[in-house]
């Protein structure tokens, strides 16, 4: 192992940039060339690659984003696309690569080494969807950007007494919104693990009505429905003027926790040692607190488990 190369796919994450800083500093540190491979799988078949150094990285840990870009690329989900990416790391002399992502950035870089490519995934997206490990690069930072969000669309909905519905990313995973409405005390949380009736959710707000509660916070993960939709429902059904917010993309941005930086520095650090060790078609986690690397097809293939459990502390505390 004398040269890798490292690029980002998919939908951005807060630490990506974090995350390639670690990957460079230990490679450069460990004696290796360091490729940056802009615009994902898209340019690593245009060849867009370019030599990094330790000054490449230098002051973006705190940036969101990521410095190498992203993009979409149809070409590489064909067989043909995925040897001329192959043969572009061959021509360059890239031993081993880095893929930042999420699953599927990982089916590309698992397809990517049974062309003979040593690659080690690190999961770079909000949503913690990954099951293989407990918590995903971004994840950390959009909850913190949701709570922020959910704090002052409280203080208005409490003045105004209405009911505040605030939709989150989490089209097949409820992480974020069960997080952020655990931690901004949110009435109700709607994710897509758990089943939702709309007519029981305004008996329940008019329930609180009763008692004199005036004001309700919902959080929903996009997977489920429409925040407008439902909106509309539960200020007809109930009477009560009621709001909704969809945070959107705001949610991928901004700077990385101190959470994430420290664990996309230990990620980083890890895909490096692992590369260095030989392994191949590996993925990088955590945990119980443990960095971690597992198979990449035991990783994708590993079912997805809800909690539950902290679902049902939610539900306790909310009323």
């Amino acid at each position: 192992m004398k040269k890798i190369a490292v690029l980002t796919s998919g939908g951005d994450a807060p630490g990506m940039n974090a995350a390639i800083r670690a990957i460079t500093r230990m490679a450069l540190d460990r004696g290796l060339e360091v490729m940056g491979v802009q615009r994902g799988y898209n340019g690593l078949i245009n060849g867009e690659l370019f030599q990094m150094d330790r000054h490449s990285v230098s002051d973006i840990i705190h940036r969101g984003g990521t410095i190498l870009r992203t993009a979409r690329c149809d070409e590489f989900k064909t067989e043909e696309g995925r040897k001329k990416a192959a043969n572009v790391l061959k021509v360059y002399g890239i031993d081993g690569l880095v893929v930042i992502g999420g699953d599927g950035s990982f089916t590309g870089a698992r397809l990517l080494s049974q062309l003979g490519v040593s690659t080690v995934g690190i999961p770079g997206t909000i949503d913690n969807d990954l099951s293989y490990t407990d918590y995903t690069l971004g994840f950390d930072t959009a909850l913190n950007t949701v709570l922020d969000a959910i704090n002052k669309l409280r203080d208005t909905s409490t003045s105004h007494e209405r009911v505040s519905i605030v939709e989150v990313m989490g089209r097949h995973c409820g992480d974020i919104a069960l997080f952020a409405g655990i931690a901004g005390g949110a009435e109700s949380i709607i994710v897509p693990e758990m089943s939702f009736d709309q007519d029981e959710l305004c008996k329940t707000i008019l329930s609180g009505k009763l008692k004199g509660k005036m004001h309700n916070l919902i959080i929903l993960a996009e997977g489920v429905g429409g925040a407008e939709d439902l909106a509309k429902h539960v200020e007809e059904i109930t009477g009560i003027e009621t709001r909704a917010t969809i945070l959107g993309h705001i949610q991928r941005g901004g700077s990385p926790s101190a959470f994430d930086r420290v664990l996309a520095s230990r990620m980083g650090a890890k895909a490096v040692e692992v590369l260095l060790e030989g392994k191949s078609s590996r993925v990088i986690g955590i945990r119980g607190g443990q960095i971690i690397d597992d198979d990449i097809n035991e990783a994708l293939a590993m079912p997805r488990k809800f909690d539950e459990k902290l679902y049902e502390i939610a539900t306790a505390l909310s009323y």
